[in-house]
């Protein structure tokens, strides 16, 4: 009956002409006049359709008028998504249809992080817009300190931005006591911004090493758990290959298969072998462990990494997809062990072509657990002793890695090149020290390979016309990518961009033209670095967020491939289980009827959605503990100065990164006697009086001022000059 409340709906308006803002002829009914229209046709009561209308109207699915009436959305100016609040105070709502919508903390009226909302656009305005209304309240479980005074319990919420109270009555404290960090389950709203709730869950007492980031994890929805039903099927599995385990299986245990990861991954599940054809080609094998051979569908071990959609990685902490017997055990393409794997063969030639290839179901025993660390020091010439059996395979794989490089650079591959934090930490979860994560030769070698063996399956399930989980990129939005151009042209670039033909290749040229001007223009080659990083990172932000998608057409922007799917990663990523399972299918020539095609497309819709959601919940996670790690850090560095690069600017401030990828907050107000003006456009503030520009890409000397671990915050003030022993 809900379809046909928005049928009826849908029937009484039009558009009337179109432009900036459409106009559209509509008749919005109230709820007697839709229950005396559906009456006609449906033996439907009053209550009923009331109820129902009441339903609609929470998903979003229709809207109410100020008078009273019902209508649908795409009859109003209004968009709905849902907000994703960070700590800088703004957010963006994600868009299914279109590039993601800025919301400044003014605008936000009310929503929290995660809420899905309806906004309008502001006037004369692009890319930000403004809450209008709340259509569902992200509140299932919040984390928070538990608090007693005066005998009323309440929590502190862990996400600042999250401005609501809850209140804990006696019966519903599960024991809680002071100091403990907790899930809590609101249940019941006394006013807009107070509820009563109950604790499900304690986490453990906020000085216990590890709380942190526990509560981080499971206020982004990621939790560390496993079903009784999923533990003891992970336990009943094998420990060890079986002979029947290998029948219809090719037999590669004699092949040199190498393993490289970095020194502390504990799961493997990619490994290689490369040769040397006698016509000059390459021979290239990806194998990637059989998780599907293990993880059946509808089991308890299923439905539990369904649920979580991937692992997270969280400084010291890690939240497997899988319990440990499998991600770590029998999965996991451990040195010397039989392994079963899914193989994707790969016949490259000189300019990184694949001429031919094939996916099958193999065996395989790795012979060496290598290290990028170690593999990048022999390719920087250096001698490692049990690595030297392996240097001329390691040698041909560096070759044909710049070789499949050359290939995506030709036809549009776009790198950033963006750095990652690297967090280490003692015993207790203490940051001891910060510092970017390096990304060597070795890296680039598998991301290459990998790359390459998913656009083999993702080509393989097209050409089979099967369902799939596509990674879908979409093509840079003309609206974002002239706001970006635009905050270049203001920063002193002179980028020259055809917007009407928007492809790979013109950005990658937009990239070049960065590279150029910098190189051309700035002599301090650490400047040049975090300079060229950073103007990459706002051109990233410029661009749509890759998704899983069933629809094999979009293909991926950023890596400019025709299509592309993630394949490689089955014990981290549960799309790549799935898609696994379907190449399995494909390639053991099993029949498969029309229904069941129809079927398994509607089953990945949900996967595609459900994943994607879990993965920004992952992303997010990981730069909460971030932000909450190197904040931790500088609350011992109070005090102390160093040189620093805006990152950012917002109406209220700059964000300074610092040389580590720490960054920190400057006031605008806080700056000096001047007063300064934000232009939106180019992103920068200018000085009224003496017309001094603070933009992105500016040096600064900065003091930390402030840090605090619970807010995520660290805050700078801005010096002239450095003390000599400053960094």
């Amino acid at each position: 009956m809900k379809e046909q409340i928005i049928k009826l709906l849908d029937n009484v308006g039009d558009i009337k002409s179109s432009g900036k803002r459409a106009k559209y002829n509509v008749k919005p009914l109230d709820e007697i006049e839709i229950h005396k229209r559906l009456k006609e046709e449906y033996d439907i009561d009053l209550s009923e359709v009331c109820n129902l209308i009441r339903e609609l109207e929470k998903k979003g699915e229709i809207y109410r008028t100020k008078s009273g009436k019902f209508t649908l959305y795409k009859f109003t100016n209004l968009k709905i998504g849902r907000i994703s609040v960070n700590k800088k105070g703004f957010g963006f709502v994600i868009m299914d249809d279109g590039p993601d919508i800025k919301i400044l903390e003014e605008n936000m009226n009310g929503a929290i992080h995660n809420d899905v909302v309806a906004i309008d656009m502001l006037e004369n305005s692009i890319e930000q817009g403004k809450v209008v209304k709340i259509l569902e309240r992200s509140l299932n479980v919040v984390v928070g300190e538990y608090s007693n005074d005066l005998n009323i319990g309440a929590i502190k919420i862990d996400n600042s931005k999250m401005k609501l109270k809850i209140i804990i009555d006696e019966k519903d404290r599960n024991n809680a006591m002071p100091g403990h960090k907790v899930l809590v389950e609101p249940y019941e709203k006394i006013n807009d911004n107070t509820y009563k709730g109950k604790v499900i869950e304690i986490l453990g007492h906020k000085n216990d090493p590890g709380v942190d980031i526990l509560s981080i994890a499971y206020e982004n929805e990621i939790d560390n758990k496993f079903s009784k039903e999923a533990i003891d099927e992970a336990n009943a599995l094998p420990k060890k290959v079986r002979l029947e385990d290998i029948a219809d299986r090719e037999d590669k245990r004699e092949e040199l298969v190498v393993t490289i990861d970095g020194n502390d991954a504990k799961d493997f599940d990619d490994a290689i072998s490369i040769k040397i054809l006698e016509n000059g080609n390459y021979l290239l094998t990806v194998y990637i462990a059989d998780v599907d051979a293990y993880i059946k569908e509808g089991s308890a071990l299923y439905k539990d990494a369904l649920s979580k959609g991937t692992s997270s990685y969280l400084v010291n902490t890690v939240m497997n997809m899988f319990p440990e017997v499998i991600s770590n055990g029998i999965c996991s393409l451990n040195p010397n062990e039989d392994r079963l794997v899914v193989a994707f063969e790969m016949e490259i030639d000189k300019n990184g072509r694949t001429v031919s290839d094939r996916v099958y179901k193999s065996v395989i025993n790795s012979k060496k657990r290598m290290t990028y660390e170690n593999v990048n020091r022999l390719f920087d010439g250096e001698k490692i002793e049990d690595y030297e059996p392996y240097k001329e395979m390691l040698n041909n794989m560096k070759n044909l890695s710049r070789i499949i490089r050359k290939s995506k650079e030709q036809r549009g591959s776009i790198d950033f090149d963006i750095p990652e934090i690297r967090i280490e930490v003692d015993e207790l979860g203490n940051p001891i020290s910060i510092g970017i994560r390096e990304r060597g030769e070795a890296e680039r070698v598998i991301e290459d390979f990998m790359i390459k063996a998913n656009e083999t399956g993702a080509e393989l399930a097209f050409n089979f016309v099967m369902p799939f989980l596509y990674r879908t990129h979409e093509k840079a939005k003309k609206e974002k990518l002239a706001i970006y151009i635009d905050i270049l042209n203001a920063l002193g670039f002179r980028i020259k961009a055809d917007l009407k033909r928007i492809n790979s290749k013109m950005f990658q040229n937009i990239v070049k033209q960065i590279k150029e001007h910098i190189n051309n223009n700035v002599k301090d080659e650490k400047y040049k670095k975090i300079l060229f990083e950073v103007i990459s990172e706002t051109g990233l932000r410029s661009m749509p967020k890759a998704i899983y998608s069933t629809d094999e057409l979009i293909g991926h922007f950023g890596l400019a491939s025709t299509r592309y799917a993630q394949c490689t990663s089955p014990i981290r990523r549960f799309p790549d289980l799935v898609n696994q399972n379907i190449l399995k299918r494909m390639t053991s020539g099993e029949e498969i009827t029309i229904e069941e095609l129809k079927e398994l497309k509607e089953k990945l819709v949900y996967i595609a959605e459900h994943c994607s959601t879990k993965e920004r919940n992952a992303i997010q996670c990981e730069r909460d503990v971030e932000d909450m790690k190197t904040a931790e850090y500088m609350k011992n560095h109070i005090g102390e100065e160093y040189k620093g690069i805006v990152s950012s600017v917002i109406p209220s401030g700059m964000f300074i990164r610092l040389d580590n990828l720490i960054e920190g907050f400057v006031r605008i107000s806080d700056l000096d006697n001047d007063y300064y003006i934000f232009d939106e456009k180019g992103q920068y503030f200018i000085g009224k009086r003496t017309k001094k520009r603070y933009q992105i890409g500016t040096q600064l000397n900065v003091r930390v001022i402030a840090a605090s671990k619970e807010e995520k915050t660290i805050d700078f003030e801005t010096i002239k000059t450095l003390k000599k022993d400053s960094k």
